[in-house]
């Protein structure tokens, strides 16, 4: 192994020995911890360290990285204090996620390190949010981004590089080529000759470089760091290494042949450049023996701290109250100024003064620029925001919700439009994974709403037509927003885009212009978790939300004489169970109507928590009305059939008379 030192000075030259040796020394008592049974899982980056070291060591303090679980040298390099990261490993309250999550699964602001989740790709598109957040400061800031060569199979991976290479993001792509995807080995995986070859597909600049020499990482990366600081632009870096362990201990490495294991045993990154420091009489004996009994000492006493730290005692409240960023909602009030606008008005109003309001706000989306989306709620917005804030995306869903994510690291609100709801299972593993949990594991909210246009009634047909409502009440971390009425849509809006929480805001297409109101033509929110009673009665309670709420209010214009209180949920997460219980209590019987298909529905949780806890002023099981169980058919007559409206009347009826 060659290694030039150009214009290095020695101190530099021995600063990066001291932060090869510092991971390593770690990894190994870690290694004999875990044969002690003291630890419970490993992932080691034996012989990768060079690549976590040298890179982070060419980044600014202040600039993101985001590794995975065997970038060790990338925590230690930028000097988050051992004690921690052995507390991280043990589940104390010292780490960095209270014992949610383990091993390298977290993150911290006070070190610009993003952690990674398991399913890997969606990071990538991190890095994009963080990237155009950068962007947009004109910070003249970059991040770098881990994967290895199994990761980049994914297609996250590939949508984030598309991504980045159109919006031209200041991101660093590092792939650490290790031979091997857990047991799988690279000719398995890809068919090109380089990963780096896979960069001319998006018109991206690609380099590769010997991932075991950190002085050609260190100084590679730092100029190319450099350039990307003054002329923004992606680049994909493959650093060739290879993994010398498992894929976690417990894997082992029999799947290797020995031949390959001994070869990259040569090639060691520590003890390679260690031997050149010595060579050139820059390390001596009796400074490596100071800096490892000095490291080994820090290592050793930082465990006693985290080894003596109490266990953490569970604490109900405590878990439940850090699900969701506590949100203090604002009341915003607007003048009597009213204007009767479609529902489709008024989410394109309130959408056009958040973003006024929020100069951080962008919003992201297909078609949502020159076109002004799919259904122009978005017309021009362009004129007056910039294709800055308001940004026409690829169809890469996944990387979008990603992005949004990464963008709220770095301090931006974001509305991510889907084109229609049914879309959202493209981008269903960030919104379950990332956003839905971030703030529980390691307490950074993601600042996101996700624009929801859903429902059927106009014969879109099975990919169109679908209200998936219940895909994301089922998940901790998600708040729902379903409004049924144009005042209610923009109020919530407001609402949503000023909650630092994940918002799931469905818009029924089939309201967007056939419903009109007096809506106020200022700013104003509305809380979550009020829900509104349309209509007061004493013999029955009619719950719903969305198009179904409609349906409710046909069905009461048609017969009068049903005296019945009917709810508008608006939203389903938080859900306003007070009003829905106080209403039983009073009228002893009730109906839940939803859109959606019966079988685990929202319609099903409600009717078991009226059943819970109101079952003694019941007069009748709870009923509940919605669609078939089949998917939503197109033509006008089955698309009929197939929702529960037309069922509506009768089981109202029949509730009644019981």
């Amino acid at each position: 192994m060659v290694f030039f030192k150009k214009d290095l000075s020695e101190e530099k030259l021995l600063e990066l020995y001291r932060a090869l040796l510092l991971p390593r020394l770690i990894e190994e008592k870690m290694l004999i911890l875990l044969r002690q049974g003291k630890i419970s899982k490993w992932f080691s980056g034996i012989g990768q360290e060079a690549i976590a070291v040298g890179v982070t060591t060419a980044l600014e303090a202040d600039e993101y990285i985001l590794p995975m679980h065997r970038n060790l040298g990338v925590f230690t390099t930028r000097n988050i204090p051992l004690h921690r990261l052995f507390s991280q490993w043990q589940g104390k309250a010292s780490g960095f996620t209270k014992g949610r999550d383990r091993s390298f699964h977290f993150g911290t602001q006070e070190y610009n390190i993003i952690g990674m989740i398991s399913h890997l790709g969606p990071q990538f598109g991190v890095a994009d949010g963080i990237g155009l957040g950068n962007l947009l400061k004109k910070n003249n800031k970059i991040c770098a981004v881990f994967t290895g060569e199994g990761g980049t199979s994914e297609g996250d991976i590939h949508e984030a590089l598309n991504v980045a290479s159109v919006w031209s993001l200041p991101v660093l792509f590092c792939i650490e080529n290790n031979g091997y995807g857990l047991s799988t080995p690279v000719n398995e995986q890809f068919n090109c000759e380089q990963l780096a070859e896979r960069a001319k597909g998006y018109g991206m600049e690609s380099h590769i470089i010997d991932g075991n020499n950190v002085l050609d990482v260190y100084q590679k990366v730092d100029e190319i760091a450099k350039s990307v600081r003054k002329n923004p632009r992606p680049v994909f870096i493959e650093f060739i290494t290879f993994r010398m362990r498992g894929h976690e201990e417990a894997s082992g490495t029999k799947y290797v042949p020995q031949e390959l294991l001994d070869t990259w045993a040569t090639k060691d990154p520590l003890e390679n450049y260690q031997e050149f420091l010595k060579n050139k009489d820059i390390l001596t004996e009796e400074m490596e023996v100071e800096f490892k009994s000095e490291i080994t000492h820090q290592i050793n006493e930082n465990i006693e701290i985290a080894f003596n730290e109490n266990l953490i005692i569970p604490n109900l409240e405590n878990e439940l109250n850090d699900v969701f960023q506590e949100f203090n909602y604002q009341e915003v009030k607007t003048d009597n100024n009213r204007e009767n606008i479609r529902f489709i008005d008024a989410i394109s109003q309130g959408l056009k003064q958040c973003m006024q309001r929020h100069h951080n706000l962008v919003i992201m989306g297909q078609d949502i620029a020159e076109y002004g989306g799919v259904f122009k709620i978005t017309e021009g917005f362009v004129d007056e925001f910039g294709k800055e804030r308001v940004r026409n995306t690829p169809i890469c869903e996944s990387a979008i919700v990603s992005a949004a994510y990464g963008l709220s690291i770095n301090g931006y609100k974001s509305v991510v439009e889907m084109q229609f709801a049914d879309f959202v299972s493209s981008g269903f593993n960030p919104i379950v994974n990332l956003l839905a949990k971030s703030y529980y594991r390691w307490g950074q909210n993601a600042d996101v709403v996700i624009r929801m246009p859903c429902g059927a009634g106009v014969g879109a047909g099975p990919f169109h037509s679908q209200t998936n409502e219940a895909w994301f009440t089922k998940t901790p971390g998600l708040k729902v927003v379903y409004p049924a009425f144009p005042y209610d849509a923009k109020g919530l809006l407001a609402t949503a885009i000023e909650d630092p929480n994940p918002v799931l805001f469905f818009e029924h297409k089939a309201l967007y212009r056939s419903i009109r109101q007096e809506v106020p033509a200022g700013y104003y929110t509305l809380p979550f978790g009020k829900a509104a009673l349309l209509n007061k009665g004493n013999n029955l309670t009619i719950i719903s939300f969305g198009y179904a709420v409609h349906w409710v209010l046909e069905v009461l214009e048609k017969k009068p004489a049903i005296s019945a209180d009917v709810i508008d949920l608006r939203t389903l997460q938080p859900l306003d169970t007070q009003t829905i219980f106080t209403s039983v209590k009073k009228t002893g019987k009730a109906i839940v109507v939803q859109e959606d298909s019966l079988f685990g529905g929202i319609a099903s949780d409600i009717s078991a928590l009226i059943h819970e806890n109101c079952f003694e002023f019941l007069d009748a099981a709870v009923r509940r009305v919605a669609s078939i169980e089949t998917p939503i058919p197109f033509e006008p007559q089955l698309e009929a059939q197939y929702l529960g409206k037309s069922k509506l009347e009768d089981a109202i009826v029949e509730i009644l008379n019981y």
